[in-house]
């Protein structure tokens, strides 16, 4: 793909210009990043692996009625996808006590929440994607109050299918992030769905299995992924 083809680079992704005007090709990237991209490093096979497990956990999604971006796969790390107006949020379902939210909080690691919480973070790498409600989610103009409610179902029903999906590999989903487009008055799941965007743990030694890793220098980050993408396709 040609650079002149190039719409868009990303911590993560490169996303170019397919033939058709409708879609864009996203070609995964060989780079880490944490930190908001303030720690980043070149790992070979990354890209691969992400866009691996991306597609098979999208590929599960919408055989069970979950409406994506995806129109398929084009190699080990390549995706061509519908082109989409993407929403300027970030959604973050907790189903464990984990992260930030053990940091805000002063709580316990670990804990499984009575039902999940719903965040919701606005994507702007400049202001480090701050965490915005609902009622400034509506009077900014990100998503009106019907959207955000589709968008909270979908959230909820993407959760209720992944749960077991990544139980079933013995691995606890702790939480993901998620982000949404629309098309032609459709509003359908973007991106992608990685160890880099969701907290999964092995759930007998409860060691992270995603991108925690490489934040806190557990273990090396591609042997982790493979573990995950034989677990997935194994299982």
């Amino acid at each position: 793909m040609t650079e002149d083809k190039l719409l868009y680079t990303g911590k993560a992704k490169n996303v170019y210009q397919a033939e058709n005007d409708d879609e864009v090709l996203i070609v995964y990237k060989d780079q880490a990043t944490a930190l908001n991209g303030k720690k980043k490093e070149h790992l070979p096979g990354k890209g691969t692996l992400d866009c691996q497990i991306s597609a098979l956990v999208f590929d599960y999604l919408i055989k069970n009625g979950i409406k994506t971006h995806l129109v398929k796969n084009i190699s080990d790390h390549e995706q061509l996808v519908k082109k989409t107006t993407v929403f300027p949020l970030e959604v973050v379902l907790r189903n464990i006590t984990s992260g930030s939210l053990v940091r805000k909080f002063q709580i316990e690691e670990g804990q499984h929440l009575a039902e999940p919480i719903i965040e919701f973070y606005y994507k702007s790498d400049a202001l480090d994607d701050p965490f915005i409600n609902e009622s400034q989610i509506h009077a900014l103009g990100v998503a009106d109050k019907t959207e955000l409610e589709y968008i909270k179902q979908m959230t909820v029903k993407v959760n209720d299918l992944l749960v077991p999906f990544f139980a079933q590999s013995d691995f606890d989903l702790v939480d993901f992030k998620l982000e949404f487009g629309k098309i032609n008055n459709e509003i359908i799941l973007v991106d992608e769905f990685s160890p880099d965007n969701c907290r999964i743990w092995d759930k007998t030694s409860h060691h992270s299995m995603d991108k925690d890793v490489f934040r806190k220098h557990e273990a090396d980050l591609v042997e982790t992924y493979r573990q995950v993408l034989q677990r997935l396709t194994t299982r």
